[in-house]
This record gives structure tokens, sequence and C-alpha cells, in this order.
């Protein structure tokens, strides 16, 4: 799944719960709604986004665990010693 897409899925979902518990729960809950649209606003216009750069740390962060969890599972990975 391309990063596009996950973001999307993110704030769909977000904006979908924040609905829901605004309807169920709080009304203030429509504030986190307005939120997430506003981000996707100012996205568009500024191409930044702080979600795409906390899934792209997320996504390097469990790669080098993923690929110490290979090298320490090998017999590859040398304990630093203190």
């Amino acid at each position: 799944m391309t990063l596009d897409r996950k973001i999307r899925m993110i704030a769909g979902t977000l904006v979908l719960v924040s609905l829901a518990l605004g309807w169920w729960v709080s009304p203030y809950w429509f504030l986190f709604t307005a939120f997430v649209g506003a981000n996707l606003f100012q996205s568009s216009l500024t191409k930044w986004c702080l979600m795409e750069d906390i899934l792209r740390k997320t996504s390097s962060l469990t790669k080098w665990c993923l690929m110490e969890d290979i090298l320490r599972k090998t017999g590859l990975h040398k304990e630093s010693s203190a």
C-alpha cells in the first residue's frame, strides 16, 4: 500500500470515527472532524503533511527493528559491550 493511500485511509477513518463520537458521545468531537479537514486542506496547499512524516519515521523504525531482529537470530548482530 502506498503512503498516499495510507494517509487517506487514516484521515477517512478519523473523520468517520469522530463523526460517530460527535453524534453519540459529545458534540465536541465535531471539532476533531474540523481539525482533520483543516489539516487536509493545509496539506493540499503546502504539500506538507505531518501524518506523512510520522508514517515515514515509524516505517523506517519498524524496518530497522526487523533487520536488527533478523541479525540477532542469525547470530550476525554484535552486542555492544559497556
